[in-house]
């Protein structure tokens, strides 16, 4: 979408366009990670909205998704990930109650897992077993049912 507004100078008019901001999550895939059961890394988000949460963030100028998505791991978690795969991009206008933004959400998995801490604006990082994660911030809750789903079919468990 497109807007204009004139110029408080020259009175000529200003475009400026409406669109999503772009962001990347990783869902961190810890095999027997948590009480033998696999698991998947989560972050509890220091700032609004609170909550546990994937691990992400926004991309900054001039990156790729793929390099936002490997600095954000390591801004958060303090992991050297590994993308292992595409999960989706999520892009409900609702997704994000600060502003709209759009998801490229990777699978991937820690270099060493054993350097997982807390980071940026993460205030706890932690490993859940996949079948009993938390309730989570933004959308994380459906990519996290949409990425349960693909492991157990990729990995031939029923549910």
């Amino acid at each position: 979408m497109q807007a204009s507004k004139p110029c408080p100078h020259c009175g000529k008019d200003i475009v400026s366009y409406c669109n999503p901001t772009p962001t990347v999550d990783v869902v961190i895939l810890v095999p027997g990670g948590a009480d033998g059961e696999d698991g998947v890394v989560l972050i509890e988000r220091l700032n609004p909205p609170h909550g546990w949460a994937l691990p992400g963030g926004f991309i900054d100028e001039g990156e790729t998704c793929e390099q936002a998505a490997v600095r954000e791991m390591r801004e958060e978690t303090g992991l050297d990930v590994i993308l292992t795969g595409l999960l989706g991009v999520y892009s409900d206008p609702a997704r994000d109650p600060r502003q709209h933004t759009m998801s490229v959400v990777y699978t991937g998995m820690a270099r060493d897992i054993s350097a997982l801490q807390a980071g940026d604006d993460a205030g706890k990082a932690r490993i859940f077993p996949l079948s009993r994660c938390p309730e989570t911030a933004f959308d994380h809750g459906l990519i996290l049912a949409d990425f349960l789903a693909r492991h157990k079919r990729l990995n031939g468990v029923r549910s």
